[in-house]
């Protein structure tokens, strides 16, 4: 606000306020939920292809909103850039806005967002619900190395 602006006149931001709050909600929606280069989206069918594949996988069951979900990205992509061998794993994202409601969480009882899961093939080698510790990301990804 100027100085000539009361606290009470919301009606009327300066140009700077107006600015500075489209920067900041430009960068809010275009941060990326987790930064892992080689992240795929989920799909039936890039899901099928990976487990057939025998690769790894991490399931990151998020929502572009969720800060337990951000830290989760922050967490993960620190672990990756400190340790080689987790860039084996395949980060499949799975959009929780879009598939809350679909097979895979169903089938994998997926219980809210911000849940990781690792898979091998068919079997689940561990998941972590709402964890944002390095401790318990790095035991996870270590399930999948």
């Amino acid at each position: 606000m100027n100085r000539t602006q009361s606290y009470t006149d919301l009606s009327k931001p300066s140009r700077r306020d107006v600015l500075f709050l489209s920067a900041g909600a430009t960068l809010a929606l275009t941060a990326p939920s987790l930064a892992l280069e080689g992240a795929v989206e989920y799909s039936p069918k890039v899901l099928k292809s990976l487990q057939a594949s025998g690769k790894p996988v991490l399931l990151d069951f998020s929502a572009k909103w969720c800060g337990t979900c951000r830290r989760q990205a922050r967490v993960i992509e620190q672990l990756v850039s400190e340790n080689p061998a987790y860039r084996n794993i395949q980060l499949v994202r799975v959009d929780w806005d879009k598939h809350r409601q679909s097979d895979i969480r169903q089938q994998l009882a997926v219980p809210r967002r911000s849940t990781l899961i690792m898979l091998k093939g068919e079997q689940e080698l561990g998941r972590i619900v709402a964890q944002t510790s390095v401790k318990a990301i790095q035991a996870l990804l270590e399930t999948g190395v």
